[in-house]
């Protein structure tokens, strides 16, 4: 684990102490002294259609990047270096083909928007790029998470945002994270930065759950010369996985009702600490303190979470894979009532794993990466649009970059990394439907038509979840950001 503040000294519920107190004085001096919560319509919004028709998100985040040639923006007629050796088949959007490994997700494109022309100038892994209103991942960014120069992860400024607009409490936690906290199952490497709360503190980091459970089909990994073989989840798990909260586990000798006994002795030591003057520390720790609680006492929240009370048909449907069975319990969170729901494919084991296919990249595209997406994204949106819940949850499926048009001469072929031209898939809550959006040169290197950038797809999901984009939270010292950066609302992409 990086250690990011110095000490490891760990509180019960896993977060280290110190980091614990410091987030709470972030929270309140940052944002407790009147963030502009300018959350109501502005003009612009007014003029674009679904302005908050979205009650939900499921984020799906394909770290890596998987390759725009052989999935959304394939290019049947360039060389063969470009165009690579898989095949290019027809899908239910009249005239338009996708990669020939996608065939369940051709048949469902009729509910989506794909933008082929997603573009912005920096070829890294940005996590944090993606997903938050973060101008420049500058220097080492991407793998030093507590840099001050982070901005928000989208499902925190949600949160935050719900939590000062609506008195009522949620029925679930309104930002929460699967399968298991970023880069934790990733060999002797630093963590990705990313999905945290920066400057709101760290009390708004998504609530990651915790997958329990082994691989059943081995797989070759290489990176820089290092060869291994292991079993990844996201090829194959059993049907006794499950999904966990670490941090607010029980431990064995630690009952619910043994629980209740302390919370309320906590509580009585409490109200004589009130009648203090309260620092912001510890507003912020009784925050903490009470949604690991509340984790912990919620039957909606661990039934929603309990994949194996669905019938053995419906996962098989979304496919015994780790990636499968999340996208089903993101399913299972949003009709529990669940906000902001963030589903990671991460890297397990070496480096330059998940979609990261700078080697065997043919290999692994047929094996493992599009069968295992070609099974669960279709599912999700079947199983959301049966249960009449796709209207109202967006699906948002994006990743860092593209890949090179030119294929590497690595074992296996690889494609590398290619952030001018790259693909994502919308689905519901407002996102047109049959939509194809911008198109690229003959090679899926440039755009042609219709740039989009990752700052105007925050901009759009804030809007059908009916936050406008210029919406400002200010940082510790009440400098202004505007949540989604730079982003517009992009009409191209809403119904």
């Amino acid at each position: 684990m990086l250690n990011i503040l110095g000490s490891r000294r760990k509180a019960c519920d896993g977060l280290i102490r110190r980091e614990f107190l410091q987030a709470g004085g972030i929270s309140l001096f940052g944002l407790g002294l009147g963030s502009a919560l300018q959350a109501a319509p502005s003009a612009d919004d007014d003029r674009l259609p679904h302005f908050g028709r979205a009650k939900s998100c499921i984020l799906l985040y394909l770290y890596g990047s998987p390759s725009q040639l052989e999935t959304f923006d394939v290019k049947p007629e360039a060389p063969l270096e470009i165009r690579g050796t898989l095949g290019h088949i027809p899908t239910v959007i009249p005239g338009y083909h996708i990669g020939e490994l996608l065939p369940e997700t051709a048949k469902v494109l009729d509910r989506t928007t794909v933008v082929r022309s997603m573009t912005h100038p920096y070829p890294v892994h940005g996590i944090a790029y993606a997903t938050t209103g973060l101008p420049v991942p500058e220097g080492n960014m991407e793998v030093t998470p507590k840099d001050p120069r982070h901005w928000p992860f989208i499902g925190s400024v949600v949160e935050h945002l719900d939590e000062r607009r609506f008195a009522e409490a949620p029925a679930l936690p309104r930002n929460i994270a699967l399968p298991f906290p970023l880069s934790t199952r990733r060999a002797n490497q630093p963590f990705r930065a990313g999905p945290y709360a920066a400057f709101l503190g760290s009390a708004y980091d998504p609530i990651w759950t915790e997958f329990q459970g082994e691989g059943t089909k081995v797989f070759t990994q290489e990176n820089r010369g290092v060869v291994q073989e292991f079993r990844d989840p996201y090829g194959g798990i059993g049907p006794d996985g499950r999904f966990d909260f670490t941090a607010t586990s029980l431990l064995p000798d630690l009952t619910i009702d043994r629980l209740s006994r302390r919370r309320s002795l906590q509580q009585q030591l409490e109200e004589g600490r009130r009648q203090l003057d309260a620092t912001a520390r510890l507003a912020g720790y009784d925050r903490a303190g009470q949604t690991a609680y509340s984790l912990l006492t919620s039957r909606r929240l661990s039934d929603a979470l309990d994949v194996q009370k669905e019938p053995m048909s419906v996962r098989d449907t979304y496919g015994m894979t780790l990636w499968g069975q999340a996208s089903l319990v993101a399913r299972r969170l949003i009709e529990a009532g669940g906000r902001f729901v963030s589903i990671f494919w991460d890297e397990y084991g070496l480096a330059d794993s998940a979609w990261d296919t700078h080697y065997q990249h043919y290999p692994r595209m047929k094996d493992e990466l599009c069968p295992t997406f070609d099974q669960a994204y279709p599912a999700l949106i079947r199983d959301l649009e049966a249960r009449g819940l796709l209207d109202e949850t967006l699906v948002v499926c994006i990743s860092e970059h593209g890949r090179t048009p030119q294929i590497n001469k690595a074992k296996g072929g690889g494609r590398d990394h290619w952030s001018q031209a790259y693909s994502a898939i919308f689905a519901g809550g407002g996102f047109a439907k049959g939509n194809v959006v911008g198109k690229t040169d003959r090679f899926a290197g440039e755009v042609a038509g219709t740039p989009v950038s990752p700052k105007d797809i925050l901009a759009t999901v804030y809007h059908l979840l009916g936050i406008s984009p210029e919406t400002i939270i200010h940082d510790p010292l009440n400098r202004p950001y505007p949540v989604a950066g730079a982003g517009q609302v992009r009409a191209e992409l809403i119904a």
